[in-house]
């Protein structure tokens, strides 16, 4: 297909500003969440270089590979990448399991492509953690690549150079029996433990600031992080969102060999006497945590020792961030900027799992949770169920926000689900503190597709056929959107349909993969092959798409004319 997508590519540049601009042209196509793409906590790049939006999973990776690949040229009708981003034989693979939540960002100078994500180094628990015994030695590694789909490559032997580490924990793992998930009954005894801990770290988001800086956003895993309930009366093991400030050495290093590092002022920030053998101790931020801005919603597993007779902790979650700014007018005429940061709450198969979101003036906070948490959360009525953990991606043409995340089609569902979604965020309404609102339209029904993704365009080669009966010939098609890359035809929302005028002069077998077939010749005759796109419904059935330029409306197909001679 390579072939076809240059000639796409040459004729789009010819059709100029008249469909190129986008504002002018719009299309009934539509699609809907069909839960069809293993896909866990999914983060959304999109590369501008090829026009793709790709996709990277916890999940849906081949055999040899880590973090599974998805590629859709219009944000919602997806195919998966061969292989993985992260082959598992990497040779500077430090981790050996517990690969999770990859994001990759592009950085235009260099045109490198970096690959952050948590991993799990039971071999180095003593050096890193200071316990041989850690039971979640968990880091966060980055890769580098030249394409969005890989495969990436450790830029080193190790996770980044980043101790976190909290002096003023009473590290209380040290009192509790071998299972670990009885904490001790009072905070009296609690405090008797000893100060200090290294803590692990998952879920890694990095926000470029307009003026250059780098913050790196965290989860500080739940695992030896266990705080004392005021209201509970009770020891809770908590996940939180923690920051720090990187330096641009490793983005600015053209050869991509490069670390990240943090910022001066947090390196070995949290040394002292007492705690743990280990390395430096390095400071950081809280962001947001349960004690500081409660909010009910998040106490879904609090009770969870009882409940399940001793075989899971009481546990809050608080993890999967994405940071993002927002540009607005306040009631008063002003321009005024905020930090939003999107996070879930509760366990991932629990059906209050769900996403909240938190504002603040600057990126390292302080952070004040939305009042009407949560945004997102299962909703039998529609077959979405155990919703959380997602990116933000926004539209081609830029105007509309979307909400990339993963769910379960069932509440029995294992394997978590790929759905995107509309994203707003209400200036007109406020909330109490004078906020824009984030809401998300939620549905497994029939939505538009993002604006900028029309026109599209349907191409077939060749134009023309001339066989004698009995021959064959192949056919290849494509569909193409406004920035020219190609459609997912293997994926069922979309179809080309084939129609041939008179099949007892010709048929076309067509392909699984959705994009061509073979045109067979049965007897002499003169006939037409029509092409058409189509995108299927939630209800079921198809239906013809169509683009609307200056009122017009212009189906998006083509015609092969045929001509079958007799046999010499």
């Amino acid at each position: 297909m390579r072939w076809v997508l240059a000639v796409v590519l040459a004729e789009l540049l010819v059709l100029g500003a008249a469909t190129s601009a986008g504002a002018a042209t719009r299309t009934n196509a539509t699609y809907f969440n069909d839960a069809a793409l293993a896909a866990a906590d999914p983060y959304v790049l999109h590369d501008a270089r090829s026009g793709y939006y790709y996709a990277y999973s916890t999940d849906g990776a081949d055999d040899g590979y880590h973090f599974g690949i998805y590629r859709s040229a219009d944000l919602v009708t997806w195919e998966k990448v061969r292989g993985g981003a992260l082959r598992a034989d990497d040779p500077n693979q430090w981790a050996n399991d517990w690969f999770w939540a990859p994001e990759v960002y592009y950085n235009p100078a260099t045109r490198l492509y970096f690959l952050f994500y948590s991993g799990r180094s039971d071999a180095n628990a003593k050096r890193w953690f200071g316990f041989a015994d850690f039971e979640e030695p968990c880091k966060i590694g980055v890769a580098v690549s030249r394409s969005p789909e890989g495969p990436f490559r450790n830029i080193a032997p190790r996770p980044i150079d980043y101790n976190p580490y909290d002096p003023d924990y009473h590290d209380v793992n040290q009192l509790m029996g071998p299972d670990q998930r009885k904490p001790p009954a009072t905070l009296q005894e609690g405090e008797r433990a000893p100060l200090g801990v290294y803590i692990p770290t998952i879920d890694a988001d990095v926000y470029f600031e307009r003026d250059g800086r780098q913050y790196l956003y965290f989860s500080r895993n739940a695992y030896r992080n266990w705080v004392w309930d005021t209201d509970l009366g009770k020891y809770i093991e908590e996940s939180n969102i923690l920051a720090v400030e990187l330096t641009r050495d490793w983005w600015d290093d053209p050869r991509g060999r490069t670390m990240p590092s943090i910022a001066p002022r947090f390196a070995g920030a949290n040394a002292g006497p007492g705690g743990p053998d280990g390395p430096r101790r390095d400071g950081w931020v809280q962001v947001i945590d349960y004690s500081h801005d409660k909010q009910a919603w998040e106490n879904a597993h609090v009770n969870d020792y009882a409940a399940s007779g001793g075989e899971r902790k009481d546990r809050r979650w608080e993890e999967g961030s994405t940071t993002f700014k927002h540009t607005y007018l306040d009631a008063n005429g002003r321009r005024r900027s905020l930090y939003y940061l999107t996070y879930s709450a509760n366990n991932w198969e629990s059906p209050f799992y769900g996403v909240g979101y938190a504002v603040a003036e600057h990126p390292l906070g302080p952070w004040r949770k939305y009042g009407g948490n949560p945004i997102l959360s299962q909703n039998p009525q529609i077959g979405m169920y155990s919703t959380g953990h997602g990116s933000i991606a926004f539209s081609p043409d830029g105007t509309e926000m979307y909400y990339v995340h993963h769910g379960r089609p069932t509440p029995e569902a294992e394997q978590r689900r790929l759905y995107t979604e509309r994203m707003l965020i209400d200036d007109d309404h406020p909330d109490a503190a004078g906020h824009p609102v984030i809401r998300i339209d939620q549905a497994t029904s029939d939505r538009p597709v993002p604006s900028g993704v029309a026109p599209y365009a349907l191409w077939a080669r060749p134009q023309a056929i001339r066989l004698r009966r009995g021959q064959s010939r192949r056919i290849d098609w494509a569909v193409t959107s406004a920035a020219g890359t190609l459609l997912a035809l293997g994926n069922p929302l979309n179809r080309v349909r084939v129609t041939v005028a008179d099949p007892r002069v010709a048929r076309v077998e067509t392909r699984a993969s959705g994009d061509g077939g073979i045109l067979v010749a049965r007897h002499p005759g003169r006939t037409t092959v029509t092409l058409s796109y189509q995108r299927e419904l939630a209800a079921g059935g198809y239906f013809g798409v169509f683009n609307l330029a200056f009122g017009v409306r212009r189906p998006v197909a083509t015609r092969i004319a045929v001509r079958v001679v007799r046999r010499r």
